[in-house]
């Protein structure tokens, strides 16, 4: 049975180009076996925002972001992140609440932060 990888990306991609870089980590790990799931809390929910243009490395982000969408990466948000914020609905995206993402985290045989 293939080891699951969850990724947490928590960084302001407005002040760090940590969770860009983040995604292409996880870009490169789902193309294995292993099942992934990237998890977008805090500032790094801007990271699906129809609203890129201050992110930092930006131009990079626009370069993974259709691959992603393509391969159908299990993306998690924070419960009322898509009300608060712009976010592409062409992701698969879904809302959970601190109870859910912490059993993700708890259950994943492997967890990267960024």
């Amino acid at each position: 049975m293939a080891a699951s990888i969850l990724i947490i990306i928590r960084g302001n991609p407005l002040k760090t180009s940590k969770p860009v870089e983040g995604l292409r980590i996880a870009l490169g790990l789902s193309t294995g076996e292993n099942p992934l799931t990237i998890v977008l809390v805090g500032g790094a929910t801007q990271l699906l925002s129809e609203d890129d243009e201050e992110i930092l490395d930006s131009d990079i982000l626009e370069k993974y972001l259709p691959s992603l969408n393509q391969l159908q990466i299990s993306f998690v948000v924070p419960q009322g992140t898509q009300l608060s914020h712009d976010m592409n609905s062409t992701f698969n995206l879904r809302e959970a609440s601190e109870v859910e993402i912490a059993a993700l985290v708890a259950s994943a045989d492997r967890v990267l932060t960024f």
